[in-house]
C-alpha cells in the first residue's frame, strides 16, 4: 500500500504543480498568489471539515496553537512559491523549490553534528547546491535572444529578474524552516508510541499526525478567508471561473498529495523508498512542464537540474 500512496503524492503534487502554474502565470493579476490561497484553503477546510465529522480525528485549539508555528511556515512558502510562478518557468521553479530537503540537512548539521548524518546525504546535499547555484547562473548569463527563442514555441516570454530565482529560494528556505520545525513540534524521544519517518528520519507522535494535518488545514482555510476579504472585499479584484478553475484543480491536488504522503510514511519498514519516490515528484512537474506548457530549456539548464534532481533522489533514499 506504501508504494501505491508514494504514487499517488508524486502524481498528486506534480500535478498540483501544474495546474497551479496555469492558474497564476497571468501577468495582468497582481492577486494571483493570493486567490491561489483562497482555493487552497477552500479544498483544505472542506477535507478538514471531512476528516472531523466523518473520519473522527480530534482537534481543538491546543493542537491548531502547537502546530502553528509549522503551518505558518509552510503557507508562507507557498504563498511566495504561488507568487513566483508568474516570472519563472515551471522546469525551473519546481526544483529549486524542492531543494528544501538540502536545506534540511544543512540544519541538521548544525544541530545533529556530522555523524548523525549519512556521507551519501552530504554529498547529496552539495550536489544540490551547486546545481541550484549553477541554475542562477544559467539564467542570469543566458544571452536575451536565446531566451526568446527558446521560449517562442511555449508563447511565453520571462524576463531576467531577480524575482525569477529570488521567489523559489525563499519557498525553499522556508518550506526547509516548515520541515524543520515540524519534526521539533512532533517528536519527542520520551514519549512512547510508532515513528513516523520524513526527510531526515524521524516524526514520533508527540502530535498525532492526523491531528497536526487537521491542524495545518483549518490555519490555511483561515489564511485563505483573510486573503478573500484583502483580495476580493477590499481591493474589489474579481474572480474570473475560468482562470480560477486551475487554481482549484491545483488546490485539491494539493490537498489530495498531503493525505497520501502522511499515510504513505506510516510504513516506517519502507519509509526511504516512499521519499524517494515522493520527493521524485518535481522530476514529472519537468516533464509535464515540456509536455503541457510546452516549456523548453537550453542544455545547461536541463545540466543543473539534473544535478539538483539527482541530489534529491539521493536525500530520499538515504534517512540519518
Amino acid at each position: 500500500m506504501w508504494f501505491i500512496l508514494s504514487l499517488v503524492a508524486m502524481l498528486c503534487w506534480s500535478g498540483s504543480d501544474l495546474f497551479s502554474k496555469i492558474g497564476c502565470q497571468h501577468e495582468d493579476d497582481k492577486y494571483n498568489h493570493l486567490k491561489m490561497v483562497i482555493a487552497v484553503g477552500v479544498v483544505m477546510g472542506l477535507h478538514a471539515a471531512y476528516e472531523i465529522f466523518f473520519g473522527g480525528v480530534e482537534i481543538n485549539w491546543h493542537v491548531i496553537v502547537t502546530y502553528l508555528p509549522v503551518s505558518a511556515l509552510y503557507i508562507l512558502s507557498m504563498t511566495i512559491g504561488y507568487a513566483g510562478l508568474k516570472y519563472i518557468e515551471l522546469s525551473i521553479s519546481s526544483p529549486v523549490c524542492n531543494s528544501s530537503s538540502a536545506l534540511v540537512v544543512i540544519m541538521a548539521l548544525f544541530t545533529v553534528g556530522m555523524n548523525e548524518i549519512a556521507p551519501a546525504q552530504i554529498a547529496a546535499t552539495a550536489v544540490v547546491c551547486i546545481g541550484t547555484v549553477g541554475l542562477g547562473i544559467v539564467e542570469a548569463r543566458e544571452d536575451d535572444a536565446l531566451r526568446q527563442a527558446r521560449q517562442l514555441r511555449g508563447n511565453r516570454r520571462y524576463a531576467k529578474s531577480w524575482l525569477a530565482l529570488g521567489l523559489p529560494v525563499i519557498y525553499a528556505l522556508l518550506d526547509a524552516a516548515g520541515t524543520y520545525v515540524d519534526a521539533l513540534v512532533l517528536f519527542d524521544e520520551e514519549m512512547p508510541g510508532e515513528t513516523t519517518f520524513r526527510l531526515l528520519g524521524w516524526v514520533g507522535d508527540k502530535l498525532s499526525p492526523d491531528s497536526a494535518n487537521v491542524a495545518y488545514e483549518l490555519t490555511f482555510l483561515a489564511a485563505g478567508i483573510v486573503c478573500f476579504i484583502y483580495v476580493v472585499l477590499i481591493r474589489r479584484s474579481r474572480l474570473i471561473p475560468r482562470r480560477e478553475g486551475p487554481k482549484y484543480l491545483g488546490a485539491i491536488f494539493e490537498t489530495a498529495g498531503q493525505f497520501a504522503y502522511i499515510y504513505a510514511l506510516a510504513d516506517t519498514a519502507h519509509v526511504a523508498l516512499s521519499v524517494s519516490i515522493i520527493g521524485a515528484y518535481c522530476v514529472v512537474s519537468v516533464v509535464w512542464s515540456w509536455l503541457f506548457l510546452k516549456e523548453r530549456l537550453s542544455w545547461k539548464h536541463y545540466l543543473m537540474i539534473g544535478l539538483v534532481l539527482a541530489g534529491i533522489v539521493v536525500l530520499g533514499v538515504y534517512d540519518a
